[in-house]
């Protein structure tokens, strides 16, 4: 463990700053203020401040926030804009707490001035070379936040700790060996007092895993391997060596009952991603949902979405903590839609399937879901001469967020229409590879489209579709707001909000970028904002 990481360079703004004394004063007490206790991260649903990735550990997506409604929202009016000069993709969903907006870009962090936009202090670290695949884009999605102290990864799966008020590396933790196949994209959930991360490289050869770290000191308090080694349940998929390679990663955060006191976080596509032979059976914990002491890391239990995956499809979308009557009865709910193109209601409290539902029209790799949530398998694989697989590569939807709204009981999704060519040809690993066994290509006259979704707890239908114009490139997500909003990034580079119980468009804004983040609102002084990363840039928006 290194205190201080090579070449990193950090910039404060605190002194100096050519502002009227009375916003001097303001930024100045902003930094000095900041101390996020464990209690405020408990609170349900998110109000003034958006402390994580999800907002609060439901992973719903919703805000208390009503000051913009579907009356007054075709006023908003952008206020600011922040510009990130490393990245031209940025993926990250801002934090705020007390008025400070923390944005990441690839190893950099920024601290801003929520009002204005203003650069209180940043951090940059320069970008690993030589790493491969998803970890070779350099994309963060964002900190988790404690105390005075906020949490980033790097590319190359470190784990740093900086003090929220000045920027300066408290701690700076490598949670990998080394192995550049590996990387890391996510934003950490931060659950009582650990900070919870993950790996990339499910499609690199590398074998995935959950890990906790002491958010004071650094030190791993614990380790879920998600693939299991020789004599460990769930092995037998995994002869040999083969276990070291088999993918499962956690690239994206997870969520967290404290009632329960579980963390719920899904996992990656085994590898080879499309070729089974190397690894027989169901292939476990790949394509998983695991609920998690997050005191200890043992497993409580586990739902597989897709066993045996030979299409790529990740089950690391956002399990959502829900609370309703279902089937006449009240439940804990986890609820998903998955990138395989069905929506999924679990029990959360033992992991037990209650319904799933089909939420694209092109899907044929499966025809349903049975009784005991396994997939009714088609017989579609992926061939040498290449076969039409839907969904396709990116899946039916993906890591960009969903949201639950409590008053219209609905969820709301982005799907993408689209499939692709799957080729086949065994392929030894080798390092520094990735490790696909072959690969894809667009299936002639399937072009991709994006669809934002509207679905009631039990229905097997759409409450509403609101389809976008666009060839399906974006990754933008989904929010809901008590103002009976859903606001989300288009597949035509706008930030849009929608009625969020008719899917009534209402007000757009035309970024000039594709989105591939989520959106999130926050309010200072009692004015309420809403902002969304698109390209290279954070936009925040108000009311006049």
């Amino acid at each position: 463990m290194s205190r201080w990481p090579q070449f990193a360079c950090l910039t404060v703004f605190l002194a100096g700053i050519s502002l009227p004394a009375a916003q001097d004063g303001r930024v100045a007490s902003l930094a000095v203020a900041l101390d996020v206790r464990a209690e405020r991260l408990l609170a349900s649903p998110v109000a003034a401040d958006w402390l994580s990735y999800n907002g609060d550990y439901t992973g719903r997506r919703f805000s208390a926030l009503r000051e913009i409604t579907a009356a007054n929202v075709a006023q908003l009016r952008a206020q600011w804009v922040f510009h990130a000069t490393n990245s031209s993709g940025l993926e990250v969903t801002p934090v705020v707490a007390d008025g400070i907006m923390f944005v990441t870009a690839a190893n950099d962090a920024y601290a801003l001035d929520a009002q204005t936009g203003r650069t209180l202090w940043s951090y940059s670290r320069p970008v690993t070379e030589g790493l491969i695949d998803d970890a070779a884009q350099h994309h963060n999605r964002g900190v988790g936040i404690l105390g005075s102290r906020i949490y980033m990864e790097t590319d190359n799966a470190h784990l740093l700790c900086l003090n929220a008020r000045s920027g300066h590396v408290l701690w700076d933790v490598a949670y990998t060996d080394g192995n550049k196949n590996y990387g890391a994209t996510s934003a950490p959930l931060v659950v009582k007092n650990k900070v919870i991360v993950g790996t990339s490289g499910g499609d690199d050869g590398v074998r995935g895993f959950i890990a906790a770290y002491d958010a004071e000191s650094g030190k791993e308090a614990w380790r879920f391997w998600t693939i299991p080694a020789p004599g460990e349940f769930g092995s037998s998929s995994w002869p040999g060596e083969s276990y070291k390679l088999g993918g499962g990663t956690a690239w994206m955060p997870g969520t967290f009952d404290p009632e329960l006191n579980t963390i719920f976080w899904g996992t990656s596509n085994p590898a080879p991603d499309f070729d089974g032979a190397p690894r027989p059976g169901d292939d476990l914990y790949t394509d998983c949902l695991l609920a998690l002491d997050p005191d200890t890391g043992k497993l409580k239990w586990y739902f597989q979405f897709t066993p045996h995956d030979l299409f790529d499809y990740d089950a690391v979308e956002t399990p959502m903590l829900v609370d309703a009557t279902f089937r006449g009865q009240p439940h804990k709910l986890i609820v998903e839609a998955n990138r395989n193109g069905f929506l999924y209601v679990l029990d959360r409290t033992n992991g037990a399937f209650f319904f799933a539902t089909r939420f694209v029209e092109k899907l044929n790799w499966a025809s349903g879901i049975d009784e005991k949530g396994r997939p009714v398998l088609t017989g579609a694989k992926p061939t040498e001469a290449g076969t039409r697989i839907c969904p396709g590569f990116s899946g039916a939807t993906n890591w960009y967020a969903p949201a639950f709204h409590p008053d219209t009981g609905m969820i709301y999704f982005l799907a993408l229409e689209n499939c692709h060519l799957y080729t086949l040809k065994a392929k030894d690993f080798k390092p520094g590879q990735t490790y696909y066994s072959t690969g894809v290509r667009q299936s002639e006259n399937d072009h991709g489209q994006k669809v934002l979704l509207a679905y009631a707890l039990e229905s097997d239908k759409p409450a509403w579709r609101y389809v976008q114009a666009g060839d399906g490139r974006s990754a933008g997500g989904v929010m809901a707001t008590a103002g009976g909003l859903v606001f989300f990034g288009d597949d035509a580079q706008s930030f849009e909000a929608v009625d969020a119980s008719s899917g009534k468009p209402l007000w757009h804004f035309n970024t000039g970028q594709t989105i591939s983040a989520s959106p999130m609102t926050y309010a200072v002084s009692a004015r309420q904002y809403v902002a969304i990363a698109a390209g290279s840039d954070v936009f925040s928006f108000a009311l006049p």
